[in-house]
């Protein structure tokens, strides 16, 4: 993806969104990475209807926390006739430092 880019999606987690050890559910970041997809999808495709079929790989590198800012990164891989394949990339910026990891 470019250097300087916009996220797509950009959301602060609440408390209501933790697990038992503090962090983030990895279900609560899938859902958002489900959504900048879709937004995606519709920028580049128009307004037609999407459903998410299948995620190839979700990886997670580093927890969230409760205040991070969280940025969807979206890049449109590959338009079929019928599908769209999107990439997409996760950023926290930590309330506490404003250092910024990959999720």
């Amino acid at each position: 993806m470019p250097e300087f880019r916009d996220p797509t999606l950009r959301v602060t987690l609440l408390p209501r969104d933790t697990n038992k050890y503090g962090t983030i559910f990895g279900g609560i970041i899938l859902t958002h990475i489900d959504l900048a997809g879709a937004v995606q999808a519709r920028q580049t495709c128009g307004p037609y209807n999407f459903v998410t079929v299948a995620m190839d790989k979700v990886v997670f590198h580093k927890p969230v926390f409760v205040g991070d800012l969280v940025s969807f990164y979206t890049e449109t891989a590959r338009i079929g006739r019928t599908s769209i394949t999107i990439k997409i990339e996760v950023e926290a910026t930590r309330a506490d430092s404003q250092e910024t990891v990959r999720v």
